[in-house]
């Protein structure tokens, strides 16, 4: 199971972008590892050195997929045709969507035989997926992809305490 990204970036008109990418993790307090292979997004990614990675959500999970399914090289306003709206990021130069409470915005580090590493510059979360100050995953509803029945999974029941739970076998 591997969380849903969208990749959002603008192309050298300005035009945004966003694409579905599965194969990413962050590999540092401040940084994002994203495996790429040629795509419009990448085309962007070397003009504009600057992308956002939203989570996908349950309520999201069409235009999602959609984005993931489409070339925005055959068809340019795919962004658009997903339903979705950019607001720029205050913080690099790239779109946050609208519909995504949640982005990474990041600066590319390196991009170099289809591994993209970017430097994540701030987080954005709308306060309707915060309680008390903290991202509140279950308002925000991320989805998960499933590589080997090719099939998107919301996020189950709380089952442990991260950095806590094991400290019972010392």
């Amino acid at each position: 199971m591997e969380p849903v990204l969208i990749i959002g970036t603008y192309d050298e008109n300005g035009v945004p972008n966003a694409m579905n990418a599965a194969w990413g993790i962050t590999t540092d307090f401040k940084e994002i590892t994203i495996s790429l292979s040629d795509h419009k997004t990448t085309d962007n990614l070397k003009v504009r050195k600057a992308f956002t990675v939203s989570i996908a959500t349950e309520d999201q999970v069409v235009p999602s997929d959609y984005v993931g399914i489409e070339s925005a090289r055959k068809v340019p306003d795919k962004f658009e045709k997903a339903g979705f709206h950019a607001t720029k990021s205050e913080f690099v130069d790239a779109p946050l969507i609208d519909e995504l409470p949640l982005a990474l915005e990041c600066n590319v580090k390196s991009y170099e035989n289809g591994i993209l590493i970017g430097e994540i510059i701030n987080v954005s979360a709308d306060e309707s997926v915060v309680t008390d100050g903290v991202l509140d995953i279950k308002k925000l509803k991320p989805i998960s992809f499933d590589p080997f029945g090719n099939a998107y999974y919301g996020v189950g029941e709380k089952i442990g305490n991260a950095f806590k739970d094991g400290s019972a076998l010392k």
